[in-house]
């Protein structure tokens, strides 16, 4: 039980994270900067795409 502590995150799981850590970098630069927030929403979107085909590989 102890050992699932620490087991290593799988590719998706590390894509999952860091597309939420970037939705959220997005909102919260939305309503100060612009063309950054427009930035961090594509680099998501990209991840996103990433997700999706890791998905539809493990399917």
């Amino acid at each position: 039980m102890m050992f699932g502590l620490f087991k290593k995150k799988s590719k998706i799981e590390k894509l999952e994270e860091k597309f939420k850590k970037l939705m959220k970098e997005w909102h919260d630069l939305s309503s100060i900067n612009r063309s950054a927030s427009d930035e961090k929403y594509a680099e998501a979107q990209l991840i996103a795409e990433q997700l999706n085909k890791l998905k539809n590989e493990a399917a």
